[in-house]
Protein backbone atom coordinates (compact mmCIF):
# COMPACT_ATOMS: atom_id res chain seq x y z
CA UNK A 1 0.00 0.00 0.00
CA UNK A 2 1.45 3.36 -0.96
CA UNK A 3 2.09 5.93 1.51
CA UNK A 4 -0.28 8.56 2.01
CA UNK A 5 1.51 11.84 1.23
CA UNK A 6 2.21 14.14 4.03
CA UNK A 7 0.85 17.24 3.14
CA UNK A 8 -1.34 17.76 0.38
CA UNK A 9 0.07 18.24 -3.20
CA UNK A 10 -2.51 21.19 -4.27
CA UNK A 11 -1.68 23.08 -1.11
CA UNK A 12 0.15 26.52 -1.54
CA UNK A 13 1.78 28.64 0.87
CA UNK A 14 -1.24 31.03 0.71
CA UNK A 15 -3.56 27.79 1.07
CA UNK A 16 -1.59 27.12 4.30
CA UNK A 17 -1.62 30.21 5.98
CA UNK A 18 -5.07 30.95 5.47
CA UNK A 19 -6.43 27.33 6.63
CA UNK A 20 -4.08 27.61 9.46
CA UNK A 21 -3.76 31.29 10.59
CA UNK A 22 -7.70 31.19 10.02
CA UNK A 23 -8.04 29.12 12.90
CA UNK A 24 -6.41 31.73 15.20
CA UNK A 25 -8.01 34.79 13.36
CA UNK A 26 -10.91 34.65 11.61
CA UNK A 27 -12.56 30.53 11.67
CA UNK A 28 -15.32 30.66 15.01
CA UNK A 29 -14.55 28.20 17.82
CA UNK A 30 -16.71 25.01 17.42
CA UNK A 31 -18.97 23.74 19.80
CA UNK A 32 -17.14 21.20 20.95
CA UNK A 33 -14.30 23.44 21.41
CA UNK A 34 -16.39 25.80 23.63
CA UNK A 35 -17.88 22.76 25.75
CA UNK A 36 -14.11 21.24 26.64
CA UNK A 37 -13.25 24.84 26.99
CA UNK A 38 -16.18 25.29 29.84
CA UNK A 39 -15.50 21.69 31.72
CA UNK A 40 -11.58 22.49 31.68
CA UNK A 41 -12.12 25.67 33.24
CA UNK A 42 -14.29 24.03 35.65
CA UNK A 43 -11.98 21.32 36.33
CA UNK A 44 -9.12 24.18 36.92
CA UNK A 45 -11.71 25.82 39.20
CA UNK A 46 -11.82 22.64 41.29
CA UNK A 47 -7.94 22.51 41.06
CA UNK A 48 -7.89 26.49 42.41
CA UNK A 49 -10.58 25.32 45.32
CA UNK A 50 -8.61 22.06 46.42
CA UNK A 51 -5.57 23.68 46.30
CA UNK A 52 -6.90 26.60 48.64
CA UNK A 53 -8.54 23.90 51.15
CA UNK A 54 -5.32 21.79 51.40
CA UNK A 55 -3.11 24.97 52.02
CA UNK A 56 -5.28 26.04 54.73
CA UNK A 57 -6.28 22.84 56.10
CA UNK A 58 -2.75 20.83 55.61
CA UNK A 59 -1.39 18.07 53.79
CA UNK A 60 -3.09 15.57 55.87
CA UNK A 61 -6.04 15.69 53.74
CA UNK A 62 -4.15 13.96 51.39
CA UNK A 63 -3.37 9.79 51.41
CA UNK A 64 0.13 10.40 53.09
CA UNK A 65 0.73 8.37 56.08
CA UNK A 66 3.41 6.33 57.51
CA UNK A 67 4.65 3.70 56.03
CA UNK A 68 3.77 5.42 52.82
CA UNK A 69 4.95 8.59 53.23
CA UNK A 70 5.49 9.44 49.64
CA UNK A 71 1.96 9.00 47.98
CA UNK A 72 -0.24 10.77 44.99
CA UNK A 73 2.15 14.10 44.91
CA UNK A 74 4.77 12.27 43.69
CA UNK A 75 2.95 9.86 41.84
CA UNK A 76 1.62 13.17 39.57
CA UNK A 77 4.38 14.92 39.65
CA UNK A 78 6.87 12.01 37.61
CA UNK A 79 3.79 11.57 35.38
CA UNK A 80 3.52 14.78 34.47
CA UNK A 81 7.16 15.36 34.21
CA UNK A 82 7.48 12.57 31.58
CA UNK A 83 4.91 13.83 29.43
CA UNK A 84 6.48 17.14 30.06
CA UNK A 85 9.94 16.28 28.34
CA UNK A 86 8.83 13.56 25.93
CA UNK A 87 7.41 16.97 24.19
CA UNK A 88 10.67 18.71 24.04
CA UNK A 89 12.50 16.00 22.98
CA UNK A 90 10.60 14.92 20.19
CA UNK A 91 10.33 18.29 18.53
CA UNK A 92 14.14 18.40 19.29
CA UNK A 93 14.89 14.89 17.91
CA UNK A 94 12.79 15.58 14.84
CA UNK A 95 14.27 18.33 14.32
CA UNK A 96 18.15 17.24 14.03
CA UNK A 97 17.23 14.24 12.59
CA UNK A 98 15.80 15.97 9.65
CA UNK A 99 11.99 14.17 10.07
CA UNK A 100 9.67 15.30 7.26
CA UNK A 101 6.29 14.39 9.34
CA UNK A 102 7.83 16.60 12.11
CA UNK A 103 6.06 19.82 11.17
CA UNK A 104 2.65 19.05 11.60
CA UNK A 105 2.89 17.65 15.66
CA UNK A 106 6.37 19.74 16.68
CA UNK A 107 4.09 22.19 17.95
CA UNK A 108 1.33 20.49 19.59
CA UNK A 109 4.66 18.43 21.20
CA UNK A 110 6.36 21.44 21.92
CA UNK A 111 2.75 23.21 23.81
CA UNK A 112 2.36 19.39 25.51
CA UNK A 113 5.83 20.04 27.34
CA UNK A 114 4.95 23.96 28.52
CA UNK A 115 1.73 22.97 30.10
CA UNK A 116 2.84 19.41 31.30
CA UNK A 117 5.69 21.01 33.31
CA UNK A 118 3.62 23.86 34.73
CA UNK A 119 1.36 21.17 35.91
CA UNK A 120 4.05 19.07 37.39
CA UNK A 121 5.70 21.91 39.18
CA UNK A 122 2.28 22.15 41.39
CA UNK A 123 3.05 19.12 43.29
CA UNK A 124 6.19 19.58 45.07
CA UNK A 125 4.98 22.63 46.05
CA UNK A 126 1.54 21.08 47.49
CA UNK A 127 3.75 18.41 48.56
CA UNK A 128 5.98 20.68 51.07
CA UNK A 129 3.19 21.30 53.16
CA UNK A 130 3.83 24.96 54.05
CA UNK A 131 4.03 26.02 50.01
CA UNK A 132 4.65 30.38 51.09
CA UNK A 133 8.38 29.24 52.54
CA UNK A 134 9.01 27.68 49.18
CA UNK A 135 12.09 30.06 49.01
CA UNK A 136 13.90 28.68 51.16
CA UNK A 137 14.48 25.85 48.14
CA UNK A 138 16.11 28.93 46.69
CA UNK A 139 20.38 29.47 46.97
CA UNK A 140 19.73 33.35 48.28
CA UNK A 141 22.33 34.91 50.43
CA UNK A 142 20.20 35.89 53.35
CA UNK A 143 21.10 37.16 56.96
CA UNK A 144 20.87 33.59 58.55
CA UNK A 145 22.85 32.18 56.28
CA UNK A 146 20.06 29.26 55.30
CA UNK A 147 20.95 27.36 52.38
CA UNK A 148 19.15 24.79 50.16
CA UNK A 149 19.23 20.93 51.69
CA UNK A 150 21.25 19.55 48.55
CA UNK A 151 20.36 15.70 49.60
CA UNK A 152 17.11 16.76 49.79
CA UNK A 153 15.16 15.24 46.66
CA UNK A 154 12.13 18.21 46.64
CA UNK A 155 15.52 20.40 45.81
CA UNK A 156 16.13 18.25 43.40
CA UNK A 157 12.50 18.75 42.18
CA UNK A 158 12.62 22.45 42.09
CA UNK A 159 15.80 23.07 40.15
CA UNK A 160 15.00 20.15 37.35
CA UNK A 161 11.48 21.71 37.29
CA UNK A 162 12.73 25.15 37.10
CA UNK A 163 15.50 24.95 34.31
CA UNK A 164 13.43 22.40 32.25
CA UNK A 165 10.34 25.09 32.54
CA UNK A 166 12.62 27.84 31.52
CA UNK A 167 14.18 25.99 28.69
CA UNK A 168 11.06 24.87 27.38
CA UNK A 169 9.93 28.22 27.22
CA UNK A 170 12.72 29.83 24.97
CA UNK A 171 12.09 26.61 22.76
CA UNK A 172 8.71 27.44 22.36
CA UNK A 173 8.71 30.81 22.00
CA UNK A 174 11.64 30.50 19.42
CA UNK A 175 9.86 28.02 17.21
CA UNK A 176 6.69 30.74 17.37
CA UNK A 177 8.31 33.72 15.70
CA UNK A 178 7.83 33.51 12.04
CA UNK A 179 4.07 32.03 12.51
CA UNK A 180 3.74 35.54 15.05
CA UNK A 181 4.90 37.53 12.31
CA UNK A 182 2.36 36.12 9.89
CA UNK A 183 -0.76 36.38 12.39
CA UNK A 184 0.76 39.76 12.91
CA UNK A 185 0.61 40.46 8.98
CA UNK A 186 -2.72 38.67 8.56
CA UNK A 187 -4.71 40.40 11.46
CA UNK A 188 -6.89 43.02 10.56
CA UNK A 189 -7.96 44.66 13.58
CA UNK A 190 -5.06 47.30 15.01
CA UNK A 191 -5.20 45.60 18.81
CA UNK A 192 -4.78 41.84 17.44
CA UNK A 193 -1.71 43.38 15.09
CA UNK A 194 -0.01 45.30 17.85
CA UNK A 195 -0.42 42.19 20.53
CA UNK A 196 1.16 39.98 17.76
CA UNK A 197 3.67 42.60 16.70
CA UNK A 198 4.83 42.55 19.61
CA UNK A 199 5.27 39.12 20.06
CA UNK A 200 7.56 38.60 17.04
CA UNK A 201 9.98 40.73 17.79
CA UNK A 202 10.54 42.63 14.87
CA UNK A 203 10.23 39.54 12.64
CA UNK A 204 10.84 40.53 9.00
CA UNK A 205 11.39 37.77 7.33
CA UNK A 206 14.83 38.70 6.14
CA UNK A 207 17.74 36.58 5.35
CA UNK A 208 19.54 37.46 8.31
CA UNK A 209 16.58 36.63 10.38
CA UNK A 210 16.52 33.04 8.94
CA UNK A 211 20.40 32.82 9.44
CA UNK A 212 19.86 33.73 13.50
CA UNK A 213 16.78 31.73 13.53
CA UNK A 214 17.96 28.29 12.13
CA UNK A 215 21.09 28.48 14.27
CA UNK A 216 19.61 29.71 17.48
CA UNK A 217 16.94 27.01 16.74
CA UNK A 218 19.42 23.86 16.14
CA UNK A 219 21.59 24.98 18.64
CA UNK A 220 18.63 24.69 21.78
CA UNK A 221 17.84 21.38 19.27
CA UNK A 222 21.02 20.29 20.05
CA UNK A 223 20.84 21.05 24.02
CA UNK A 224 17.45 19.36 24.72
CA UNK A 225 18.19 15.97 23.98
CA UNK A 226 20.63 15.91 27.14
CA UNK A 227 18.85 18.17 29.14
CA UNK A 228 15.82 16.25 29.15
CA UNK A 229 17.40 12.88 29.88
CA UNK A 230 19.64 14.66 32.84
CA UNK A 231 16.20 16.09 34.47
CA UNK A 232 14.48 13.01 33.61
CA UNK A 233 17.10 11.11 35.16
CA UNK A 234 17.28 13.75 38.15
CA UNK A 235 13.60 13.10 38.97
CA UNK A 236 13.92 9.01 38.48
CA UNK A 237 16.84 9.78 41.25
CA UNK A 238 14.34 11.04 43.71
CA UNK A 239 13.66 7.59 43.91
CA UNK A 240 16.68 5.33 43.06
CA UNK A 241 19.48 6.57 45.86
CA UNK A 242 17.12 5.27 48.32
CA UNK A 243 18.03 1.69 49.83
CA UNK A 244 14.17 0.86 49.57
CA UNK A 245 13.36 -2.52 47.50
CA UNK A 246 11.69 -1.00 44.78
CA UNK A 247 13.16 1.85 44.54
CA UNK A 248 16.79 1.25 44.80
CA UNK A 249 17.12 0.23 41.07
CA UNK A 250 20.02 1.52 39.22
CA UNK A 251 17.87 1.20 36.11
CA UNK A 252 15.52 3.58 36.67
CA UNK A 253 17.17 6.96 34.85
CA UNK A 254 17.03 5.19 30.77
CA UNK A 255 13.89 3.30 31.98
CA UNK A 256 12.42 6.73 33.29
CA UNK A 257 13.36 8.20 30.22
CA UNK A 258 11.67 5.84 27.79
CA UNK A 259 9.11 5.56 29.87
CA UNK A 260 8.36 9.51 29.02
CA UNK A 261 8.84 8.93 25.16
CA UNK A 262 6.23 5.82 25.47
CA UNK A 263 3.88 9.00 27.40
CA UNK A 264 4.70 11.75 25.54
CA UNK A 265 3.98 10.24 21.59
CA UNK A 266 1.03 8.93 23.57
CA UNK A 267 -0.29 12.40 24.70
CA UNK A 268 0.71 13.48 21.15
CA UNK A 269 -1.13 11.22 19.42
CA UNK A 270 -3.93 12.19 21.45
CA UNK A 271 -3.53 15.77 20.88
CA UNK A 272 -3.03 15.49 16.97
CA UNK A 273 -6.28 13.01 16.29
CA UNK A 274 -8.24 15.95 18.69
CA UNK A 275 -7.52 18.74 16.55
CA UNK A 276 -7.31 17.00 13.30
CA UNK A 277 -11.37 16.52 13.78
CA UNK A 278 -11.54 19.62 16.06
CA UNK A 279 -10.91 21.78 12.92
CA UNK A 280 -11.02 20.19 10.13
CA UNK A 281 -7.25 19.13 9.36
CA UNK A 282 -7.42 15.75 8.35
CA UNK A 283 -5.05 16.80 5.18
CA UNK A 284 -2.55 17.94 7.11
CA UNK A 285 -2.47 15.65 10.39
CA UNK A 286 -2.77 12.84 8.31
CA UNK A 287 -3.22 8.74 8.92
CA UNK A 288 0.56 9.17 8.21
CA UNK A 289 1.37 10.85 10.89
CA UNK A 290 -0.61 8.91 12.96
CA UNK A 291 0.83 5.55 11.77
CA UNK A 292 4.60 6.93 12.74
CA UNK A 293 3.26 8.31 15.83
CA UNK A 294 1.95 4.68 16.52
CA UNK A 295 4.94 3.02 15.52
CA UNK A 296 6.85 5.55 17.85
CA UNK A 297 4.73 4.35 20.96
CA UNK A 298 5.57 0.73 19.95
CA UNK A 299 9.30 1.06 19.86
CA UNK A 300 8.87 2.71 23.47
CA UNK A 301 6.54 0.06 24.79
CA UNK A 302 9.00 -2.56 23.85
CA UNK A 303 11.54 -0.59 25.46
CA UNK A 304 9.30 -0.38 28.61
CA UNK A 305 8.45 -4.11 28.85
CA UNK A 306 11.83 -4.81 28.62
CA UNK A 307 12.62 -2.62 31.95
CA UNK A 308 9.93 -4.56 33.36
CA UNK A 309 11.45 -7.92 32.54
CA UNK A 310 14.82 -6.35 33.51
CA UNK A 311 13.49 -5.35 36.77
CA UNK A 312 12.14 -8.64 37.94
CA UNK A 313 14.86 -10.88 36.65
CA UNK A 314 17.21 -8.01 38.92
CA UNK A 315 14.78 -9.05 41.93
CA UNK A 316 15.08 -12.70 41.45
CA UNK A 317 19.00 -12.64 40.49
CA UNK A 318 20.01 -10.90 43.21
CA UNK A 319 19.04 -13.57 45.77
CA UNK A 320 17.94 -10.08 47.92
CA UNK A 321 14.65 -11.95 49.71
CA UNK A 322 13.11 -8.05 50.81
CA UNK A 323 13.51 -7.17 46.67
CA UNK A 324 11.76 -10.47 46.16
CA UNK A 325 9.29 -9.45 48.63
CA UNK A 326 7.80 -6.52 46.67
CA UNK A 327 7.81 -8.47 43.69
CA UNK A 328 5.50 -11.32 45.50
CA UNK A 329 3.57 -8.39 47.06
CA UNK A 330 3.25 -6.53 43.66
CA UNK A 331 1.93 -9.71 42.10
CA UNK A 332 -0.51 -10.97 45.23
CA UNK A 333 -1.32 -8.35 47.72
CA UNK A 334 -3.63 -5.29 47.68
CA UNK A 335 -2.52 -3.64 45.24
CA UNK A 336 -2.19 -6.28 42.64
CA UNK A 337 -4.85 -4.80 40.45
CA UNK A 338 -2.43 -1.91 39.62
CA UNK A 339 0.40 -3.74 38.84
CA UNK A 340 -1.57 -6.50 36.43
CA UNK A 341 -3.69 -3.43 35.33
CA UNK A 342 -0.28 -1.39 34.46
CA UNK A 343 1.07 -4.57 32.24
CA UNK A 344 -2.06 -4.93 30.47
CA UNK A 345 -1.62 -1.50 29.52
CA UNK A 346 1.64 -0.79 29.03
CA UNK A 347 2.65 -4.47 27.31
CA UNK A 348 -0.50 -6.06 26.49
CA UNK A 349 -2.42 -3.57 24.11
CA UNK A 350 0.40 -2.37 22.67
CA UNK A 351 0.65 -5.01 20.86
CA UNK A 352 -1.52 -4.27 18.38
CA UNK A 353 0.43 -1.64 17.24
CA UNK A 354 2.18 -4.23 15.03
CA UNK A 355 -1.05 -3.51 12.90
CA UNK A 356 -0.69 -0.80 10.41
CA UNK A 357 -4.74 -0.72 10.33
CA UNK A 358 -4.50 -0.27 13.97
CA UNK A 359 -1.77 3.08 13.91
CA UNK A 360 -3.90 4.37 11.34
CA UNK A 361 -7.08 4.15 12.54
CA UNK A 362 -7.83 7.38 14.49
CA UNK A 363 -10.39 5.83 16.96
CA UNK A 364 -8.58 2.62 17.78
CA UNK A 365 -4.85 4.75 18.31
CA UNK A 366 -6.37 7.21 20.39
CA UNK A 367 -7.96 4.46 22.65
CA UNK A 368 -4.78 2.94 22.55
CA UNK A 369 -3.03 6.28 23.50
CA UNK A 370 -5.82 6.58 26.10
CA UNK A 371 -4.86 3.24 27.92
CA UNK A 372 -1.05 4.01 27.47
CA UNK A 373 -1.50 7.17 29.58
CA UNK A 374 -3.59 5.49 31.79
CA UNK A 375 -1.13 2.10 32.33
CA UNK A 376 2.08 4.48 32.64
CA UNK A 377 0.00 6.81 35.43
CA UNK A 378 -0.18 3.12 36.69
CA UNK A 379 2.93 2.24 36.61
CA UNK A 380 3.83 5.78 38.67
CA UNK A 381 1.84 4.55 41.39
CA UNK A 382 2.67 0.88 41.76
CA UNK A 383 6.58 1.98 42.04
CA UNK A 384 5.53 4.80 44.50
CA UNK A 385 3.04 2.68 46.84
CA UNK A 386 3.92 -0.80 46.70
CA UNK A 387 7.63 -0.19 47.04
CA UNK A 388 6.96 1.30 50.41
CA UNK A 389 3.62 0.17 51.99
CA UNK A 390 5.22 -3.49 53.44
CA UNK A 391 8.71 -2.46 54.34
CA UNK A 392 11.53 -3.89 56.26
CA UNK A 393 9.08 -3.79 59.47
CA UNK A 394 6.01 -5.92 59.94
CA UNK A 395 4.79 -3.92 62.65
CA UNK A 396 4.62 -0.81 60.21
CA UNK A 397 3.33 -2.34 57.55
CA UNK A 398 0.04 -0.42 56.25
CA UNK A 399 -2.21 -0.29 53.09
CA UNK A 400 -2.45 3.69 52.08
CA UNK A 401 -5.23 4.63 49.16
CA UNK A 402 -5.78 8.24 47.70
CA UNK A 403 -8.13 10.14 49.78
CA UNK A 404 -10.84 12.56 47.72
CA UNK A 405 -8.77 15.32 47.63
CA UNK A 406 -5.88 13.49 46.12
CA UNK A 407 -8.20 13.11 43.17
CA UNK A 408 -9.28 16.36 43.09
CA UNK A 409 -6.10 18.18 42.77
CA UNK A 410 -5.43 15.40 40.06
CA UNK A 411 -8.76 15.85 38.31
CA UNK A 412 -7.67 19.73 38.54
CA UNK A 413 -4.52 19.30 36.84
CA UNK A 414 -6.05 17.53 34.17
CA UNK A 415 -8.51 19.93 33.57
CA UNK A 416 -5.29 22.85 33.91
CA UNK A 417 -3.57 21.00 31.54
CA UNK A 418 -6.92 20.70 28.63
CA UNK A 419 -7.99 24.09 29.48
CA UNK A 420 -4.08 25.59 28.77
CA UNK A 421 -4.33 23.60 25.55
CA UNK A 422 -7.35 24.73 24.04
CA UNK A 423 -6.81 28.44 25.08
CA UNK A 424 -3.28 28.02 23.34
CA UNK A 425 -4.92 26.22 19.91
CA UNK A 426 -7.10 29.40 19.74
CA UNK A 427 -4.29 32.13 19.98
CA UNK A 428 -1.33 30.34 17.79
CA UNK A 429 -1.42 28.17 15.02
CA UNK A 430 -1.49 24.64 16.12
CA UNK A 431 0.45 23.59 13.00
CA UNK A 432 3.94 24.81 12.53
CA UNK A 433 3.62 27.25 9.78
CA UNK A 434 7.13 27.87 8.70
CA UNK A 435 8.18 24.54 9.28
CA UNK A 436 5.11 22.91 6.82
CA UNK A 437 6.15 26.08 4.09
CA UNK A 438 9.76 24.96 3.92
CA UNK A 439 8.46 21.24 3.45
CA UNK A 440 6.56 22.39 0.23
CA UNK A 441 9.35 24.30 -0.76
CA UNK A 442 11.63 21.64 -1.00
CA UNK A 443 8.73 19.21 -2.41
CA UNK A 444 8.21 21.83 -5.22
CA UNK A 445 12.16 21.74 -6.28
CA UNK A 446 12.71 18.31 -5.66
Amino acid sequence: MAEQPLIPESLSHAGLSERVAGIVLTRRAPRAWKIALVISALLTLLLLGSLAIVFTTGVGLFGVNIPVAWGFPIVNTIWWIGIAHAGTLISAVLLLTRQRWRASINRLAEAMAMFAVICAGIYPLVHLGRPWLAYYLLPYPDSMGLWPQWRSPLVWDFFAIATYLIFTLCFLYLSLLPDLATLRDRARSRIVQLCYGFLALGWRNSALHWARYEQANMVLAVIAAPLVVSVTGIISLDLAVSIVPGYHFTIFPPYFVAGALFSGFATVAMLAIIMRSLFALKDLITRQHLDYLGRMMLIFALVVGYAYTQEMFTAWYSGDEFYRMVYIDRWTGPYAPVWWSMIFCNVVLTQLLWFRRVRRSPLVLFGLAVTSNIGMWLERFQIVFTSTHADFTPAAWGTIWPTSWDWMVYAGSLGLFTFLILLFVRLIPLISMHDTRSKIHREDTG
